[in-house]
């Protein structure tokens, strides 16, 4: 295969959460689920682009900005865990 890039489009609500998650993710010690080092590489990079785009990660209202996304997204998706927050 060659190196071909892929694109990955999500909305705000979605790259919050996922932001979210790969940031808990990588804080976790992962190795029975991450059993592989290479799949840390596209992990650390999604984390990363995700950062950089994420201007409001760093915001005083973070937390209510996530729950607000989760909300909308379990609204969206109709989430059949809707009581579970992250």
């Amino acid at each position: 295969m060659d190196n071909t890039e892929i694109t990955i489009k999500l909305t705000s609500n979605e790259a919050l959460v996922l932001s979210d998650w790969l940031e808990r993710v990588q804080m976790t010690d992962l190795s029975r689920l991450v059993d592989d080092p290479a799949a840390w590489a596209p992990i650390h990079k999604l984390a990363g682009t995700l950062d950089k785009a994420l201007p409001g990660i760093f915001a005083a209202d973070y937390t209510e900005r996530l729950d607000a996304a989760r909300r909308r997204l379990r609204e969206t998706t109709g989430s059949i865990n809707e009581d579970q927050d992250d």
